[in-house]
């Protein structure tokens, strides 16, 4: 149960992506409310099987409640993202913010954790060591890490949202080059809050596991699924060209790095595999 929840949501969340650029209107819009219920239940369910409730909870509070409050004062102020506001399309309202809002912000921002966590493991760690203290250094690159690692996700979510017609700037300039309706702005306080989240959340997510230990595989696995598949999508299907380069820049800078610690990681574990031994012919294969 505890292995598999999150591997079958993540399949479910994932068919759900794969449906969207063959709909449209009313009917992709409700799909990409689900998409994000799914993402988030995903999380959320990851962190209370892995972590336990506490952390569960702190997710919850952080991400959750921390999304809507600074979406709250980014619709009311126009701090930190620029002045903007959202459409009716994406469900029910609260201080102008759809409620699935912070829930996206919660669905991106564990695996984000998650793989600067595991960038920053030694792959030598094994699940019977215990959780070494982390150094200043360490505890400063992780949280800079995660906040790039979440914070990079807008560069392929907000021209494809603005391209929606779900939300909309009042001012967009100055903007990224091929990326007009969407401020500088935006992006700068993504990242500005992708770090404040990413700090808060580091004393209350739990020691980092062993890289062996593969109980944060489904997690991983949604980061570089949720990079690869919006380059993707971006290039092929959506014709957002411009987001989908600026993405695949801006993300890859986690997620390739990522993928190459788990290809080196699997490469460590079959040299350390020890060797089977061939079975001679005519030996009893009980003996």
């Amino acid at each position: 149960m505890t292995r598999r929840l999150p591997w079958a949501l993540l399949a479910v969340l994932v068919a759900a992506q794969i449906c969207y650029p063959l709909t449209g209107g009313p009917t992709r819009a409700r799909l990409t409310v689900a998409t994000v219920v799914l993402g988030y239940l995903l999380s959320v369910c990851h962190a209370l099987l892995s972590r336990g409730p506490r952390v569960a909870a702190a997710l919850v509070a952080v991400a959750t409640g921390g999304g809507f409050a600074v979406e709250a004062v980014g619709v009311a102020t126009g701090v930190p993202f620029g002045s903007y506001d959202y459409s009716g399309e994406l469900g029910p309202k609260l201080a102008g913010v759809p409620l699935i809002i912070p829930l996206a912000w919660t669905w991106m921002a564990w695996p984000a954790w998650l793989a600067a966590v595991r960038l920053t493991t030694p792959a030598t760690v094994s699940p019977t060591d215990p959780p070494a203290p982390a150094g200043a250094g360490l505890r400063v690159g992780r949280i800079a890490l995660a906040a790039v690692g979440l914070a990079t996700w807008d560069l392929f979510l907000d021209p494809q949202m603005v391209a929606e017609g779900y939300w909309r700037w009042l001012d967009a300039t100055p903007a990224l080059p091929g990326l007009p309706g969407v401020p500088v702005s935006n992006y700068l306080g993504w990242l500005l809050f992708a770090l404040l989240l990413a700090s808060a959340l580091r004393p209350l997510a739990g020691p980092p596991v062993a890289v062996t230990d593969g109980r944060d595989a489904p997690l991983v696995a949604l980061y570089l699924w949720t990079y690869a598949s919006s380059v993707l999508a971006h290039a092929v299907f959506l014709d957002l060209p411009a987001s989908a380069l600026w993405g695949a820049v801006g993300m890859g800078a986690t997620a390739v790095p990522l993928a190459v610690a788990l290809l080196r990681a699997r490469r460590h574990r079959d040299e350390q595999r020890p060797p089977r031994t061939a079975r001679r012919p005519g030996v009893d294969a009980t003996a």
